[in-house]
């Protein structure tokens, strides 16, 4: 009862610990940015550029971190602030989405839009953003795309608007159907220095930008600078969260958590693993609020480790261990649905370690710490048939019972229960855990190999 209680008070202070944890995400202190400093003093006296990096889904801490770095932009000097984007899909409302756009469209500083570096992709409602932009560029081998229905009327990608609607263009088919507002070059822009100096000289809202300088060295040549790039990002306990809002992480943390959960439940004491469980539980719970997971699926998660625990008690892996690995592994490929035309479902990666780690822990690693922690002697068991012991606790119907100084835990029927500190006798072994009955008023037929000492004396 007591390890039920810790159990309870840990997923307890999950719980309330999440609470705080969305009451207080939109709130955390920005972080001092990165400063990306030219070496020509004469590049250092124009006006900064700030840069935020959007990584990942866009949930409620990117687009709340977002619109901070639009309002430190308008008000900290910066002549422009570029966002840097590479995210698949959107876990917030089209409601919030919608703010977010008018947010970026009707700034008073020049907001441009980066899809890189290469490989990076800005698929979903995160791609209509660059609609709302002031210029937009992307990095050879990057994809936008999939954008679904308009937030709002006007926007636009040119020829592109319907296409981008229900598939995905490289750059170069971006550049051609003209999704790009204010095409920057021909070859896209490789780095966040490119997208920087491309921005020097275009005229946004009346206002022209001079983000570079050109400089003639003394050997005849032209070297070109930027200015001042501050580099913004979220901070370390933003980040965490949101990382934990990515559905393999928020699987595997809920997995780990859960079995750690267990694991302690089954031990003595509070350790390392009950602390570590519940953190990692905490997390998952706060990724799962954010992500649009299957109810079905994540209550059969729970009902696979109630599976597991039935089989971990005995120290034997039977029929309830393979129940649990059975709607586990179903549980785990439907957790995750699919929206704005992306799947979310865990990378087989991801499910290769989730379901092959619970299956070895509960075949083989939870089983054998079950039986060494409760290791009487377990050579030769079939001579405690007959044996007669101490009820430590009452067993009804589970229970411990004491025989001479080793320990064992010990199962009754229902219709027979024996009282803590009452007599009990062994009349079956299953695993680790004995089988019992009262003293008096059992049968004792084949479990008595010939008459006991005492009663050969009253006997005599």
């Amino acid at each position: 009862m007591r390890r039920l209680a810790i159990v309870f008070i840990a997923v307890g202070f999950v719980l309330g610990f999440v609470d705080v944890a969305h009451a207080s995400s939109g709130s955390e202190p920005p972080q001092e940015p990165a400063v990306l400093m030219s070496t020509n003093p004469t590049a250092q006296s124009l006006a900064p550029v700030d840069v935020f990096q959007v990584s990942g889904l866009i949930d409620n801490i990117v687009v709340d971190a977002i619109e901070r770095a639009i309002t430190d932009a308008e008000s900290n000097g910066a002549q422009a602030l570029v966002l840097q984007i590479n995210s698949k899909a959107s876990l917030v409302g089209r409601d919030k989405m919608r703010d977010l756009y008018l947010r970026i469209e009707n700034a008073s500083v020049p907001i441009a839009i980066w899809v890189g570096p290469s490989g990076s992709k800005a698929t979903g409602l995160g791609v209509q953003l660059l609609s709302a932009a002031d210029v937009t560029g992307m990095a050879p081998g990057t994809k936008i795309g999939k954008s679904g229905t308009a937030l709002v009327d006007g926007v636009e990608f040119g020829e592109a608007t319907e296409i981008l609607r229900t598939q995905t263009l490289g750059f170069q088919d971006a550049r051609r159907a003209g999704a790009l507002k204010l095409e920057i070059s021909d070859e896209g822009a490789p780095t966040i220095r490119n997208m920087v100096y491309a921005l020097d000289g275009l005229q946004i809202d009346g206002v022209v930008l001079d983000t570079a300088i050109e400089t003639l060295n003394d050997d005849g040549t032209v070297s070109n600078d930027i200015t001042t790039v501050r580099f913004h990002k979220l901070g370390l306990w933003a980040q965490l969260l949101h990382t934990s809002a990515s559905p393999p992480v928020a699987y595997l943390f809920l997995l780990i958590g859960l079995a750690l959960l267990i694991f302690e439940f089954f031990t003595a004491g509070i350790g390392v693993a009950g602390v570590v469980g519940a953190v990692l539980l905490l997390l998952s719970f706060y990724g799962l609020g954010e992500l649009p997971e299957q109810n079905w699926a994540l209550a059969l998660i729970f009902f696979s480790m109630f599976a597991f625990a039935i089989d971990v008690q005995v120290g034997v892996p039977r029929l309830w261990t393979g129940v649990g690995i059975a709607t586990f592994s179903l549980a785990s490929w439907f957790l995750f649905p699919v929206i704005d035309q992306h799947s979310l479902r865990v990378s087989w990666l991801s499910l290769l370690v989730g379901i092959g780690g619970i299956a070895l822990t509960f075949i083989s690693g939870m089983p054998s710490m079950t039986r060494t922690r409760f290791a009487t002697p377990t050579i030769g068991r079939e001579r405690l048939i007959g044996e007669i012991g101490k009820a430590i606790s009452d067993i009804s119907p589970d229970g411990a019972v004491q025989i001479g100084a080793a320990r064992w835990k010990a199962r009754t029927n229902r219709a027979t229960p024996v009282k803590a500190g009452e007599m009990a006798r062994v009349v079956a072994i299953d695993g680790i855990v004995l089988q019992v009955e009262p003293e008096a008023g059992g049968a004792r037929d084949y479990r008595q190999r010939g008459p006991k000492k005492d009663e050969v004396l009253e006997e005599k």
